[in-house]
């Protein structure tokens, strides 16, 4: 394992003890809201604090991006991309599907990349060239080849409510175009079961980078591929994306593509 990467599966692992030991008495857990329909909790900020102890513990001169504390002050080729607690409605509601996001970026290059389900003790680790693993496991996206025949994973727009009417559009057809369209509330996660094979695609506008940044590499080191809602590769310029394998990302792009923000803007 790459030490960088060895370094956030440290990280990852510590945060996710703090989760679990908080998801024990979930009353206890104080909540308050950044934005409509967006919480966080005590326990976001103290996953956060011990990950970017650990990380620049570490790398002193690594740049950070996390969720709750945003960016730090000096600026480096190496950037850590953090969301300490994906899924945090599910979280506050006891609902079991939420995890721990870390990336590392070079030169605006994600090279590493760990997803830790602390429910299920899952360690999702990914290396840029290396592949991608489960636990000890190689990861490959699914060969489904129809859209008709393809498990796809969503989200709603949840901040900003003003697009809901042409995402709910977008989900019926969607919802008509494949077998099944899941939403289980933590984009990360979501990622990384394209990259297990367990759902056959996702996607998702309005998301930020922390929430899909290891995912993103996740997938495509597990053979998949990750873009907007066009196909394009640019999907963080557009906070918007779309995965899964070659014959469905295609497929996935004709309908999605009327609704990216890149044609929108046109």
């Amino acid at each position: 394992m790459h030490p960088m990467l060895n370094t956030a599966v440290k990280a990852a692992r510590r945060a996710g003890q703090i989760i679990s030991r908080a998801s024990i008495d979930l009353d206890r857990i104080q909540v308050s809201k950044k934005q409509h329909n967006d919480f966080v909790t005590e326990v976001d900020k103290a996953a956060e604090a011990a990950i970017i102890e650990i990380l620049l513990t570490t790398y002193p001169k690594h740049a950070i991006l996390a969720e709750e504390s945003g960016h730090s002050e000096h600026s480096s080729e190496y950037r850590w991309i953090i969301d300490p607690l994906d899924g945090t409605t599910n979280f506050i509601h006891g609902f079991p599907y939420y995890c721990v996001s870390i990336a590392l970026a070079h030169k605006e290059v994600i090279t590493q990349a760990v997803i830790y389900d602390p429910i299920r003790n899952d360690l999702y680790t990914a290396s840029r060239g290396s592949g991608a693993f489960l636990n000890d496991r190689r990861l490959r996206v699914a060969p489904c080849d129809r859209l008709a025949d393809a498990l796809l994973g969503t989200g709603f727009p949840f901040r900003d409510q003003q697009g809901l009417e042409a995402y709910l559009e977008l989900f019926g057809k969607m919802t008509q175009a494949c077998a099944g369209l899941r939403r289980p509330g933590a984009a990360a996660l979501d990622l990384a079961n394209v990259a297990a094979g367990r759902l056959d695609g996702f996607f998702e506008q309005g998301l930020n980078l922390w929430d899909i940044a290891a995912g993103s590499l996740m997938v495509t080191e597990a053979g998949g591929l990750v873009g907007n809602y066009t196909g394009d590769s640019n999907f963080t310029e557009h906070n918007e994306i779309m995965a899964g394998n070659a014959k469905l990302y295609a497929q996935m792009a004709q309908i999605l593509s009327p609704y990216s923000k890149v044609n929108l803007k046109k």
